[in-house]
């Protein structure tokens, strides 16, 4: 399955709802675009909402990782939310957890924006 990308702007906050596999090709290259997209349209504060992603794999991994660093680096922050269980495994796995700020609803991560 493709991966589908809906994105929405919450009270300044962009809200992307994944939903597919985040996988090497196609999918990882849209995601990348996607929030490449994003800061050059100067959005600053991402919301990236996990809860249908049915896989990812390393490539996956990779460029959810490189899409935080950029954003980070052009003075935005992305954050994750609605992670499976299998997923949140993962990033404690891989130590990814200490790089992403994870929340258990889109609602919670928008709110950290505020505090």
């Amino acid at each position: 399955m493709a991966l589908k990308m809906n994105s929405r702007e919450v009270e300044g906050i962009s809200i992307v709802q994944l939903e597919g596999r985040i996988v090497l090709g196609e999918e990882s290259n849209a995601l990348r675009e996607k929030v490449k997209g994003l800061l050059t349209e100067n959005k600053k504060k991402i919301v990236m909402n996990m809860e249908n992603v049915t896989y990812i794999d390393s490539a996956g991994l990779g460029t959810l990782v490189a899409s935080f660093h950029s954003a980070k680096a052009q003075g935005a922050v992305l954050k994750l939310s609605n992670l499976g269980a299998k997923f949140q495994e993962v990033l404690q796995v891989t130590k990814l957890y200490t790089v992403f700020e994870v929340f258990d609803n889109e609602a919670l991560a928008a709110q950290s924006f505020t505090k």
